[in-house]
């Protein structure tokens, strides 16, 4: 029995009506269009992205900002932007809310060089939140540079291929700034591109970015084995840029781990009761090379033919301890929790059958992440990380219900809300940023 006012109602007697015009399915979305406004981002891309003459090229400003006003609300394909034009929900974006079709023809007259553009906004976009107060400022920026591979499905899909893992898909780059979880580059790749393919110019374009964006003090790159380039290497050092890139046990490598000392490797005092692991540093040419080795112990009655040895080992130009600077190279996982999020809505799917349309899709896609952490950063005095599942489900996704008194419009939201003070609040800071 569900209760309405103290009076029981039948689930099976209740009549369904869809003819209310005053309610808002995601009312929260109040807070990424007042972000948006203050960041002047219907405007810059109006002047950043121009498509010439193709169709469905005007106002490119409204059509990126429902794309992204609709995957910050957890949209996964171009017809789920239909939910914005849904009761009064299109009131609060500060824009019009576009049609699927139309936003479909829009991401098809992208080119390459488009999407470039497109990737500009999203720089751009970076440096006026940082400058709001989301940004490192003169502390120290660690980023963390990773590849992935979005699964698709169908034969008409351009440029998808079947990569490491042995999905068909797409293999696009990704820089994350770690602890805030921003997406700060990212890249569309071919499906049968290889993990380093393009790293080097990638990690240009990136350092080049973070400087512009405000990033002032030290900065931190965090890799993984795909990525051991020596350019990439001497690029980074001669940006006085401080990197610990993991290496592949080649067979130099596998020299260099052999001639360890036995007494040179130290305990691992924080790793977990199921195995060992132990920490010994030695050179690979001129790179410190700083190497893990782990050992898990048998498991309740099961034994080990053989017991050995896994290595991991890294490179770094960083003088800290090598405990200290382990610890902080296996936090390179945190850019798993980003791809997780990215997942979690538009790049569950890449909706085109065209490669630009979708490299421009996944560029959107960064952009309404990055809004929705913004929102936390900008909008909560609590500094926790926060999936975007839960940022949606407490301040984006809430019920609501739009009424005009003396014309002064009223947003009406659920009683007893249990984030209420999480929403006031971050409206509140929200609205006190200044205007870009």
């Amino acid at each position: 029995m569900m209760k309405a006012s103290g009076v029981g109602v039948k689930p099976d007697s209740l009549a369904v009506e869809f003819d209310d015009g005053r309610l808002l399915a995601d009312a929260g979305v109040v807070l990424t269009s007042t972000l948006v406004e203050r960041f002047g981002l219907e405007r810059l891309v109006d002047e950043t992205v121009d498509l010439g003459e193709r169709p469905g090229t005007a106002r490119p400003g409204r059509k990126v900002l429902s794309l992204a006003h609709a995957i910050a609300l957890g949209a996964d394909s171009i017809d789920d932007c239909e939910l914005l034009r849904a009761g009064r929900t299109e009131v609060l974006l500060g824009h019009r809310a576009m049609a699927p079709s139309t936003l479909g023809t829009f991401l098809r007259s992208f080119t390459f060089g488009h999407v470039r553009q497109l990737d500009r906004v999203l720089s751009e976009t970076l440096r006026r939140a940082w400058s709001a107060g989301a940004g490192p400022g003169e502390g120290r920026l660690v980023i963390d540079v990773d590849s992935f591979v979005g699964e698709v499905h169908g034969h008409d899909k351009q440029g998808a291929g079947f990569g490491y893992t042995g999905e068909r898909g797409y293999h696009p780059l990704l820089a994350t700034r770690s602890g805030s979880g921003e997406v700060l580059h990212a890249r569309l790749r071919k499906g049968q591109a290889g993990s380093g393919r393009g790293a080097l110019r990638f990690v240009q374009e990136l350092i080049a970015r973070a400087r512009r964006a405000g990033a002032s003090g030290e900065i931190l790159v965090r890799a993984d084995s795909a990525f051991w380039n020596k350019r990439v290497i001497a690029y980074l050092a001669e940006k006085s840029c401080r990197y610990s890139i993991g290496v592949s046990l080649q067979k130099v490598v596998a020299e260099r781990i052999a001639r360890i000392p036995e007494a040179a490797w130290q305990a691992v005092p924080d790793y977990p009761d199921t195995g060992t692991c132990e920490l010994a540093e030695t050179t690979l040419g001129d790179e410190r090379l700083i190497v893990r080795r782990v050992h898990l112990h048998a498991q309740e009655a099961q034994t080990e033919l053989f017991a050995y040895w896994r290595h991991f080992a890294f490179v770094t130009n960083r003088s800290d301890d090598m405990h200290t600077v382990d610890r902080e190279h296996r936090q390179h996982a945190e850019v798993e929790l980003v791809i997780r999020d990215l997942k979690d809505q538009a790049l569950s799917h890449f909706p085109s059958g065209r490669f630009a349309a979708n490299s421009a899709w996944t560029v959107i896609a960064c952009l309404a992440h990055n809004l929705q952490r913004w929102t936390g950063m900008l909008g909560l005095r609590d500094p926790t990380p926060r999936m975007a599942r839960t940022i949606r489900r407490w301040l984006l996704m809430i019920p609501g219900r739009l009424t005009r008194t003396a014309r002064r419009w009223t947003l009406h939201l659920p009683a007893r809300w249990p984030w209420q003070r999480q929403f006031i609040e971050a409206l509140t800071r929200i609205r006190a940023l200044p205007t870009a």
